[in-house]
């Protein structure tokens, strides 16, 4: 392997480390029942991608088990947890998924699954609440002279599994440009009680290094890949979509125009997914100009807003484009790095910044009730989606936050706006707006009895509103500073499951 990691002294450039290269498999054989992992990866970009994939195979070729707990920044690319769900890997896994193998593993109760804000992990790990970790699995574009891991298109958790884990393997992926270096802030909260404030007083400032500093002697193996992120799977905006956005830019108006906020908007967030990039795109064409985005995942709409000339700085955790967006972006990084850093998440997500910038946090919702509890995770209460993801943590700390949908799901048999949601992942505390196809409404200072009139009337399907104002009017009956008829409360969802409608007339039919 020495030939071969001459190779690559550009990118290797810790002498001490060269004789670590080795193969995937190779690499994977550090990785021993019942560990903990952390691997990289934050919506898709950054992922580890060989060794993941060399563990499940010798999983299946071993035959005897091989289970651990695996760790991520979020949702990994390349069918990675399907991949290790399929071999019988994995027996845990936080704190956020998207893949449809595993989460039909984990509805089934064959996985683990610890959904978790996604500021919280390394916090729970580094206060040892988690358990110790065995292993950390990095991508990167380098690795300095000094033994630093220039992380590649997300930072995640990865800083922080590589400074708690015993072992790390890096994955220098060479399809991930070189330019990238220098773009990473990484910044590591210190213990508590004695812990700093964290000094980010706006998006553009740099309070870290750019690159993971951990000893080179902890580094046990290095593989060599080339293969690109996953592309981002969110659809383009469509009338609805548009219609949400139309909605939320009028509101952001009416709120400048009352001089709750300045004619410069405060720094903007966006939650993963085709209706928050969808309507964060619609900004390209509102009268808001030089704003800022502080968030998690940057998507086609942050570099779309930059061309725009919208946005002039933007700050988050990972990028993750679709193909197209991804060769022009990458291709182009000249045209934007003076405009962007990636921090850890625990930084993106942090209360404390979030709290101190003042954001707009939009945020996306399975379903909402008429009170404005809103379930994000849950379909029908049971079964899980995604996870929570950072949602939490603007929700709670943002000057505004907003969570959108759109208000029927599945050609109609299903409304998003129900009595009672059956899961609930931000009450009505943490909710100041939501909004709809069919309109927005602000609930901030609003009583409940206030905020389901609202509600019923602004964000409605048409096909349900009538449903609603009943169930309403029946709960007002049963009286209370929250009305609510109990046995009638999830009548809706209870109907969705036995006529696959949550519609009365269809219940009719049946």
């Amino acid at each position: 392997m020495e030939r071969l990691s001459s190779m690559y002294e550009d990118r290797i450039r810790c002498a001490a480390v060269r004789g670590k290269v080795t193969s995937a498999a190779a690499a994977a054989a550090l990785i021993h029942d019942g560990m903990r992992v952390g691997a990289s990866g934050f919506t898709r970009a950054g992922d580890a991608k060989a060794v993941p994939v060399a563990l499940a195979e010798r999983a299946r070729q071993e035959g005897k088990p091989l289970r651990i707990t695996l760790m991520t920044g979020a949702s990994l690319g390349h069918d990675v947890d399907r991949t290790l769900t399929e071999a019988g890997v994995l027996a845990r896994r936080l704190p956020f998924q998207v893949d449809k193998t595993l989460r039909d593993a984990i509805n089934r109760g064959e996985v683990m699954f610890v959904d978790q804000h996604l500021s919280e992990t390394v916090e729970m790990l580094r206060a040892n609440q988690l358990g110790k970790l065995d292993v950390a699995i990095i991508e990167a574009v380098a690795i300095t002279e000094t033994g630093g891991i220039v992380p590649s298109t997300s930072v995640g958790n990865s800083a922080s599994f590589a400074i708690l884990a015993d072992k790390v393997i890096v994955e220098i992926n060479l399809a991930q440009p070189l330019a990238l270096e220098g773009l990473h802030d990484i910044w590591i909260p210190g213990r508590r009680p004695n812990r700093e404030p964290l000094p980010i007083v706006h998006p553009r400032d740099r309070v870290g290094a750019p690159v993971i500093e951990i000893p080179p002697e902890k580094i046990a193996a290095i593989v060599i890949t080339n293969m690109a992120d996953s592309a981002s799977t969110v659809l383009p905006a469509d009338e609805e979509t548009e219609q949400i956005a139309g909605h939320l830019i009028e509101f952001l108006q009416h709120e400048v125009s009352r001089g709750r906020m300045p004619a410069r908007l405060p720094p903007l967030q966006a939650g993963i997914g085709t209706i928050a990039n969808a309507v964060l795109a619609g900004f390209v064409k509102s009268p808001f100009e030089a704003f800022e985005i502080y968030s998690e995942v940057l998507q086609d709409s942050t570099f779309d807003l930059m061309d725009a000339d919208k946005v002039t700085f933007a700050s988050g955790a990972s990028i993750t484009l679709s193909a197209a967006r991804h060769a022009q972006v990458f291709g182009n990084l000249d045209r934007y790095r003076d405009r962007l850093v990636l921090r850890p998440q625990e930084v993106s997500n942090h209360p404390e910044v979030i709290r101190r910038l003042g954001l707009i946090a939009l945020n996306t919702a399975l379903e909402f009730d008429i009170y404005g509890n809103v379930n994000s995770t849950h379909v029908g209460g049971t079964h899980m989606m995604n996870g929570i993801g950072g949602s939490g943590d603007f929700a709670r700390n943002a000057s505004c936050a907003i969570f959108a949908t759109k208000s029927i799901a599945k050609g109609g048999r299903i409304s998003s706006v129900v009595p009672m949601v059956p899961h609930c992942d931000h009450n009505e505390h943490d909710v100041d707006v939501v909004v709809t196809e069919q309109g927005l409404a602000d609930l901030r200072g609003l009583a409940p009895r206030e905020r389901a009139v609202l509600i019923v009337e602004k964000c409605v399907h048409p096909l349900y509103r009538d449903m609603l104002r009943d169930y309403y009017r029946d709960a007002l009956k049963q009286g209370g500073q929250t009305p609510h008829r109990l046995e009638r409360a999830f009548s809706w969802h209870t109907r969705l499951n036995e006529t696959g409608s949550m519609r009365e007339e269809t219940a009719a039919l049946a």
